[in-house]
């Protein structure tokens, strides 16, 4: 087990509205590097945040403040330096030349636990496809960052194949890898084809790792997917029938949960898998109702399902882990039928999410639509036979005429922007 110690930058321009004193969101981010480090299986030995108006461009943090990690890290044997934030190559070469230690930053840790969680062959091709994302602009000037190819945080993935970190072979293999993965998502939207086919509705867990995600979907499935208090512990999506008491042929999909800073090139990278959720007929937004930062989680799934444009999507607000939340706390998180309180560990709460889900799929009956697009708006024709089953299509002059199998709330959301309005059959 390696040593860390954790090192954050934060601005000090923040100001609250009220009293225009700096609010303090370094700790709270800090505390979750905390996690990742641990998920990681490092033992975090210290940790120290700075503030200043602006980062500075050679080492994020002021001079004075890489003596004092420099002194601090070491006088706690540290064996690296973890910082929470994304780092320029020159600052990486820069932090490791003055601290003389192993220096990550927080997609490199991020991408580490990724390596160490993913178990299926797509979830390994993901990995490696957003490792070597990152490190293709970061070759120039890393030195010695680049021979490290024995254990350890930070050396997981590609450097345990031995591959010759050169430009031209590494964009060689991001080529082959985004062809694998490319066939995956072939793969993956014929299923999803198959299962509109036979009329499959699907219902998807989203939320902030470690809200409880997996535990809640192996009690509502009798599953047995692997359930663990790390973060991350989920990267490979599983697909389980839901029994419901309409006997509405649906399925749930557990998928990898989301964190704030997550890489973009991660996020492309699990495109495949997360294309799962555009076809999903209701999202289950699981909140750890125990976790303090559960506001800030929430905000950041939000801005990842916006991002994902599948904000729209029906969802169901469920709070998880209530058998940690005092009784007084727990009427304030029930607003309206769109929130449920569960505890997936004790079952609490578990059949009134059931019927929930069983009234808000009857609410959303599939309907056949007659929809004229016009020629140029290939993104709502491309979501038509993505979510819906296309039955005719005609072409005349610039108009689409098209006439599919659709969700009532699919068809909604196409309703905006049609040369005509969806006439229902």
């Amino acid at each position: 087990m390696e040593n860390a110690y954790l090192a954050g930058w934060e601005s000090a321009r923040r100001a609250s509205p009220r009293s225009g004193l700096p609010v303090s969101g370094g700790e709270e981010s800090l505390s979750e590097l905390r996690e990742l480090a641990q998920s990681a299986g490092a033992k975090v030995v210290g940790a120290t945040v700075q503030r200043s108006p602006d980062p500075d461009p050679a080492t994020l943090v002021g001079r004075g403040k890489v003596q004092e990690i420099r002194s601090l890290s070491r006088a706690a044997g540290a064996d690296l330096v973890i910082f929470d934030s994304d780092l320029s190559p020159t600052q990486l070469r820069n932090l490791e030349q003055a601290l003389d230690l192993k220096v990550l930053d927080r997609t490199q840790l991020i991408l580490d636990i990724f390596a160490r969680r993913a178990r299926s062959r797509e979830g390994q091709l993901q990995v490696e496809l957003a490792q070597l994302s990152y490190l293709l602009p970061r070759l120039s000037g890393r030195g010695t960052l680049l021979s490290r190819l024995g254990g350890g945080i930070g050396t997981r993935g590609p450097g345990e194949q031995q591959l010759e970190y050169d430009r031209r072979r590494i964009r060689q293999r991001i080529r082959t890898l985004r062809e694998a993965i490319e066939k995956v998502r072939s793969q993956r939207a014929l299923h999803r084809a198959h299962r509109r086919d036979r009329q499959f509705l699907t219902v998807a867990l989203v939320g902030y790792t470690n809200a409880g995600k997996s535990t809640l979907f192996n009690a509502l499935t009798s599953a047995q997917v692997p359930t663990s208090s790390r973060l991350f512990a989920t990267l490979d999506p599983t697909v389980r029938a839901l029994p419901l008491e309409s006997h509405q042929p649906v399925l749930l999909s557990d998928t990898v949960g989301f964190i704030r800073k997550l890489p973009p090139h991660l996020i492309a990278a699990f495109q495949a898998t997360l294309e799962e959720l555009v076809d999903a007929s209701l999202l289950l937004h699981v909140t750890d109702a125990s976790d303090p930062r559960h506001e800030s989680q929430d905000a950041a799934v939000e801005a990842f399902l916006e991002s994902l444009e599948v904000a729209s999507t029906p969802r169901l607000h469920v709070w998880n882990k209530i058998d940690r939340v005092e009784e007084s706390a727990r009427g304030r998180m029930e607003n309206g039928s769109g929130e449920v309180a569960v505890s997936a560990r004790t079952g609490e709460g578990l059949e009134l999410l059931l019927r929930r889900i069983d009234e808000s799929l009857l609410a959303d009956p599939l309907v056949e639509v007659d929809f004229e697009l016009s020629v140029a708006d290939g993104e709502r024709l491309a979501l038509l036979h993505r979510s819906g089953t296309v039955l005719a299509t005609e072409v005349e002059d610039n108009v689409i005429r098209v006439r599919a199998r659709v969700r009532a709330s699919l068809r909604e959301r196409l309703r905006a922007g049609c040369e005509k309005a969806p006439t229902d059959r």
